[in-house]
């Protein structure tokens, strides 16, 4: 350290550079979220737009297509369980940075290989670099939230939005490369999307985090989760039931008669509609300190994915893509708002990794159980009345957790 700086008054330091003004914590949390817009966004959710061409050009059964977002999400939850001890030895920004570029890496191998083995390598590292950076970023986005008490829910909705905004950028993308290039050009899709989070990364590695964002010790004070045991069950219910319906929708859009121009709005629209969620669900987030918030929105999920059960017009689909899109993210955004409101906070990375896990275990069985029933069944219409009942019961999970009382923190 250099003498001068603690001796000599500030007015005389030779060349002081001072330090920037810290950035506002919403933007701070929008460049957050760039972590899940290419981890979540791309990484995981822009697979349902390649898989109709992947499946077809490489004689997947459904199970399999399946099996690609189950090896993801369970990459997702070894991040989530190794991510605590990385934000302990590296630090919570610099984990967000380095799942998300292990992240960015394997979608360039993806594009390299039509190997099922080495294509479930790929997306078994896409999955682990997301969920560290998801859970590093969610502490992080929580504790910048804290900064501002009175904002502090609509500050953190702005971490949870990056998944939407990946969407909305894959459905730009994935399906007019696909028109263009014709069958079997899956792997340019790939191509086009690592190039894309090349882009997208750059905010994330270039903006410094302020001392203030970092958590001392990797959030390592124990918490005990049998308090919170509905809740966990419902989290997973969420997690199984929301990735079927965003793994399978594009092929039912597809099978439906949908060209590209039709899936790219179909995946825009709940990418969109998922980006509105800071400003729709503010009040329902800070209505109550306990499950009903969770519970609330994941009726309305729910709701979406059960429509195109009900009618295939293009009208009934895109109300089914916005009522879906509106609630979808904002699930996690409820979780981690009961966590910064029922725990302390050196206990936020644990509980976050926690939940993380639980939702990660539900993810990795929904796409391949939901897979071998449409195989078994012949119709991707039980995939999603499968996913809105699972949705719908853990609703009812959420509905039954009350706030934590002081003896349940310890």
């Amino acid at each position: 350290m250099d003498c001068r700086t603690i001796a000599a008054p500030e007015h005389v330091l030779l060349n002081p550079t001072p330090d920037p003004p810290p950035a506002h914590p919403a933007r701070l949390n929008l460049t957050l979220s760039l972590g899940p817009i290419v981890g979540l966004g791309i990484g995981r959710f822009a697979y349902a737009l390649v898989l109709p061409d992947m499946r077809d050009s490489l004689h997947w059964s459904y199970s399999a297509a399946g099996f690609m977002n189950t090896v993801n999400a369970a990459g997702y939850l070894i991040g989530a369980l190794i991510a605590s001890r990385l934000i302990g030895r590296i630090g919570a920004p610099a984990t967000v940075r380095g799942g998300t570029l292990a992240a960015l890496a394997s979608l360039a191998v993806c594009a390299l290989t039509g190997d099922f083995v080495a294509l479930s390598l790929a997306r078994l590292i896409t999955g682990i670099g997301a969920g560290v950076a998801f859970v590093a970023g969610g502490t992080l986005a929580a504790r910048i939230a804290q900064s501002r008490p009175a904002q502090a829910s609509f500050i953190l909705s702005l971490f949870y939005a990056g998944p939407p905004l990946g969407i909305v950028a894959s459905g730009l993308v994935a399906p007019f490369v696909l028109q263009a290039f014709g069958p079997g050009s899956w792997w340019i899709v790939w191509l086009a999307l690592t190039a894309l989070g090349c882009v997208l990364i750059l905010p994330l590695l270039l903006t410094p985090i302020p001392a203030m964002a970092a958590v001392p010790g990797g959030g390592a004070a124990p918490v005990s989760l049998r308090p919170m045991a509905i809740y966990l069950f419902g989290y997973f219910l969420y997690g199984a039931g929301y990735i079927a319906y965003l793994t399978f929708m594009i092929a039912y859009v597809r099978d439906l008669g949908g060209g590209a121009a039709a899936q790219s709005a179909f995946w825009c629209l709940i990418g969109l509609a998922g980006f509105t969620t800071p400003w729709v669900w503010r009040r329902v987030l800070a209505l109550d300190r306990g499950g009903m918030p969770a519970a609330i929105i994941l009726t309305v999920n729910a709701i979406g994915a059960a429509l195109p059960a009900l009618s295939h017009s293009p009208a009934m689909l895109a109300l089914s893509a916005a009522i879906f899109g509106v609630a979808f993210s904002t699930v996690t955004t409820a979780t981690t708002a009961f966590v910064r409101f029922n725990l302390p906070q050196a206990a936020w990375s644990r509980a976050i990794a926690a939940l993380t896990i639980v939702f990660g275990i539900g993810q990795t069985l929904g796409p391949f159980v939901v897979g071998a029933i449409t195989d078994a069944l012949g119709s991707l219409t039980y995939a999603l009345n499968v996913s809105a009942a699972l949705l719908l019961l853990g609703a009812v999970m959420a509905a039954m957790q009350g706030k934590l009382k002081a003896a349940d923190r310890a």
